[in-house]
């Protein structure tokens, strides 16, 4: 017969009652043979302990099943049918224990009245009490711990429902943007440019329903997935929109929740570039600092309108990128929109989580984006 291992039994019910039934059993059988030694007990007394030993362990069986049943009751109820199924259980080992008393040490012994054939009642009692508290204790703490596992399970499938909530936001809110540019450029006639449109934006949406909203990605290919969103951006802003990257070479492995970086890039275009005749810059930089990943969307808009505190938010896309981060990281994170002059500058610091590195590791990091970038920097 296979032994059960220490998880079968840490995680099994079954297997943990019994393991722990027929271990108490066999310590009283332990501890009661070495009392027995002590106080030089005849050696035919060990057939004695034998015996209570076992009829203990069978005798006590339907307590467990007793129990069960009397789970969930009031206090005052629970306690005295655990008395009463303690003392009758006890009455009825102790008659087998006094006649293999009388069967093994005093052949001539003989009860003289009913109450010597129970005697001894009362201490058994109080053993049987004590197994009925730890199978109380016990059964309390694997209910605490399921509750608690049930618990945890609800709010992980909460905040997965959260996060698959706010990712999915993002397709909206950019497909709204980008059909107006691509409708822009028919009524313009420059059916050329509306059509390219329409095919960065197939790629860019395919990416997107390819990936999980629960998956993390390299900084590398979420560099990659802004350069098919920015395929759409450069027909609709051409010399306008200037871009550049300072990324370090160890960030690019370092992982990221994907499309972390798009809608943050879209608020830039949107305030920096679209609503000014000259267009504008945005920066975008990665770094790798104890033990953080810090990355960086730095534009030279206007910023956050006059009077307005550095922690307002500005747009869509920074509120829903705030709450993704609270939900994923909790207060391991930090996100910060700094007003400068002139433009906004977004700050994120993230644990850093490497991925194994890929055969494209050795790439310079303005070559990621290819032809996405206007005077990148190392």
């Amino acid at each position: 017969m296979k032994m059960p291992t220490l998880e079968q039994i840490r995680t099994n019910r079954n297997v943990l009652f019994w393991s722990l039934h027929a271990a108490g059993w066999a310590a009283y059988g332990i501890t009661q043979y070495f009392g027995a030694l002590l106080y030089e007990k005849p050696s035919s007394y060990a057939r004695v302990i034998a015996v209570a030993a076992i009829s203990g362990f069978i005798l006590s069986m339907p307590m467990r099943y007793i129990y069960r049943r009397l789970w969930g009751r009031p206090p005052r109820a629970l306690i005295v049918n655990v008395l009463a199924t303690c003392y009758i259980t006890a009455l009825a080992l102790r008659i087998v224990i006094n006649l293999s008393y009388k069967w093994f040490v005093e052949p001539d012994w003989q009860a003289q009245t009913l109450f010597e054939l129970f005697g001894g009642a009362l201490s058994t009692t109080y053993l049987l009490l004590c197994w009925s508290v730890l199978y109380f204790g016990i059964k309390s703490f694997e209910s605490q711990r399921k509750h608690e596992q049930a618990m945890l399970k609800a709010v992980a499938l909460a905040q997965e429902a959260q996060l698959k909530m706010l990712r999915y936001q993002l397709n909206p809110h950019f497909l709204f943007n980008t059909l107006n540019a691509i409708s822009t450029l028919i009524l313009d006639n420059q059916n050329r440019k509306a059509n390219h449109a329409v095919t960065r934006l197939s790629e860019f949406l395919r990416y997107t329903l390819d990936q999980d909203p629960m998956k993390k990605v390299t900084l590398r290919q979420e560099i990659e997935a802004l350069d098919l969103y920015l395929g759409t951006e450069r027909l609709r802003f051409g010399e306008r929109l200037r871009l550049e990257y300072a990324i370090e070479e160890a960030a690019l492995n370092a992982l990221v929740p994907s499309l972390l970086l798009q809608p943050l890039l879209e608020n830039s275009l949107k305030y920096a570039v679209s609503a000014r005749e000259q267009g504008g810059l945005v920066r975008i930089e990665g770094r790798v600092r104890e033990g953080l990943l810090e990355l960086s969307v730095i534009d030279d808009g206007p910023g956050l309108r006059e009077g307005a505190t550095t922690g307002e938010r500005r747009g869509v896309g920074l509120s829903n990128t705030r709450e993704r981060l609270a939900v994923l990281y909790g207060e391991n994170h930090r996100f910060a929109v700094l007003s400068r002059q002139p433009g906004l500058r977004i700050e994120m610091a993230l644990p850093l989580e490497s991925a194994a590195a890929g055969p494209q590791a050795a790439a310079k990091p303005q070559a990621v984006p290819a032809g996405a970038a206007r005077g990148a920097r190392a």
